[in-house]
């Protein structure tokens, strides 16, 4: 019974949850929400963190200074296309994103969005065990397992996977209080 592969892609969904959360606006400024945003840089769909600077000077607030300013359009036009809900500000030399305070019903919005990502990780989650044990029982049913090896191998993957619900639940709860509490 390989529970290293059940393991590891648990692991891997949780990552995915994660990355998600991080690219949801809370407020506050953060980087992550321009890591999905491509620029055309001479014919190559490049991230804007691989050719400019960016810093969050304030809280509410993302600066993006190219490298090569000859960019500074092309980064504002995949910016406005990626629809972030943002305009940018381009004074000539930098790109500015402020990110307008969130309303109280915005708020309750982006918490009933993050619990559905949190509910399809949970899922995702819960079908890795189901598989880990399906394989489990049929290694069994060809007598790989003996019964007390396939109890054990159930109740080793329940762990496993009460473990992984119990830190999504940790990640949305942290997330949660940062939206709300902005």
């Amino acid at each position: 019974m390989d529970f290293n592969s059940i393991e590891e892609k648990m692991k891997k969904t949780i990552s995915v949850f994660e990355e998600n959360l991080s690219e949801v606006r809370a407020g506050r400024a953060n980087p992550n929400i321009l890591n999905k945003v491509m620029v055309d840089y001479y014919g190559v769909p490049t991230p804007i963190n691989q050719m400019a600077g960016v810093s969050v000077p304030e809280p509410r607030m993302i600066v993006i200074q190219p490298w090569d300013m000859s960019m500074l359009k092309e980064i504002e036009k995949a910016i406005n296309l990626a629809e972030l809900g943002i305009n940018p500000m381009n004074d000539g030399k930098v790109i500015r994103l402020t990110f307008p305070e969130l309303t109280e019903e915005r708020r309750k919005d982006l918490v009933k969005d993050i619990r559905k990502t949190a509910e399809e990780a949970k899922v995702a989650v819960r079908a890795i065990r189901r598989d880990g044990i399906d394989s489990a029982r049929t290694a069994q049913k060809n007598s790989e397992l003996t019964e007390d090896e396939l109890e054990t191998a159930e109740a080793k993957i329940q762990k496993m996977t009460d473990a992984k619900i119990a830190e999504i639940d940790q990640i949305l709860e942290k997330k949660e209080k940062e939206i709300m509490t902005v």
